[in-house]
């Protein structure tokens, strides 16, 4: 990614429940734990896991294959209303002289 190259909002932050529509894990459902708004990347629980082979060190008696979540694009999320039950989109609305996210489906605000 160039310096110069400005990154976009990202539609879904920290703390959100998203859906993966595309790739390996399409239809899986998970809380977002980590976003890289510069790489467009997020990391999702319980989806998209990579092995790491570790070594024994003096923490990690065993050592072995470790089993973590790495990241998805955010292009292959889409945002999830748990009140519906259904995939939306956020919208941004100023109410007063904050900008609030609201679904929008529904008109609910999002936290």
């Amino acid at each position: 990614m160039n310096n110069k190259q400005q990154t976009k909002n990202m539609p879904v932050k920290k703390g959100d429940v998203v859906v993966v529509i595309t790739g390996q894990d399409k239809g899986k459902k998970g809380r977002i734990l980590k976003a890289f708004p510069k790489n467009n990347k997020i990391i999702v629980e319980k989806v998209h896991f990579t092995k790491r082979h570790s070594k024994p060190t003096q923490q990690n008696q065993k050592g072995g294959i470790i089993e973590k979540e790495a990241p998805i694009d955010v292009s292959n999320v889409a945002l999830f209303n748990e009140r519906i039950g259904e995939v939306t989109r956020a919208v941004y609305k100023i109410s007063g002289d904050t900008r609030v996210r609201v679904c929008k489906k529904t008109g609910d605000e999002l936290s």
